[in-house]
């Protein structure tokens, strides 16, 4: 049977109101895809809306980022409603300061993330990734992250970009309302706390041992 890992991207492109563009940032997911196929694993692309997910961050000079983009579906992602969660082990929730205005609260990721989450499966997501486990809620009712350790991308680490006041949230301070315990690390330093099933990472140099601890879960 195919091992397959799920991989999730924004679709929104607008940075709030500065006339910038932002979308899925390249490394984030190109290094967790990386690790996922060296390991056997077939991975697939969603995003929000489908179709072609809007790209920041690109280094031409990482080969990872070059191969990624060569040899995936990143021009036609599937949407949620076109994926089938029991074939997955995994789902991955990539950055992006996009992440933060369409992955909040949308039913469609938070089931994909509950039904692969309860059919024992693992949930990831790095940098401003988390901000798809905000709106998850398991059957029981409760959040996914409540009472769990979890890393995103930090408040300090925000106002070192300057986007403090142009993202519509803290992404840790919303992850706290959710019942985490927010975990940060040194400013975008590889940070990355796994809690069970849930893996997460502070930033875009976690995505890899992100990556490398969503195997790890599935292994346990």
């Amino acid at each position: 049977m195919t091992k397959r890992i799920l991989i999730a991207l924004t679709s929104h492109a607008e940075l709030g109101r500065t006339g910038r563009s932002t979308g899925f940032y390249v490394s984030e997911a190109a290094h967790p895809w990386e690790v996922f196929t060296a390991a056997g694993y077939e991975v697939d692309l969603v995003s929000v809306a489908g179709g072609k997910a809007p790209q920041d961050g690109l280094d031409v000079d990482d080969p990872a980022q070059r191969r990624f983009l060569a040899e995936t579906d990143v021009h036609d992602t599937m949407r949620p409603a076109q994926v089938d969660p029991s074939r997955y082990e995994a789902i991955l929730f990539a950055g992006g300061h996009g992440t933060m205005w369409d992955f909040p609260e949308n039913p469609a990721l938070a089931e994909l993330a509950r039904a692969i989450y309860e059919d024992g499966g693992v949930v990831a997501a790095v940098c401003h990734g988390p901000a798809a486990l905000v709106g998850i809620t398991l059957s029981t009712g409760a959040a996914l992250v409540a009472g769990k350790k979890v890393a995103a991308f930090t408040d300090a680490e925000e106002a070192a970009v300057k986007l403090t006041d142009v993202v519509p949230f803290s992404l840790a301070a919303r992850l706290v309302e959710e019942g985490a315990e927010h975990v940060p690390g040194p400013d975008f330093a590889a940070q990355v706390i796994r809690d069970g099933r849930l893996v997460t990472g502070q930033n875009p140099a976690s995505a890899r041992g992100v990556a490398e601890q969503v195997l790890a879960a599935l292994a346990a």
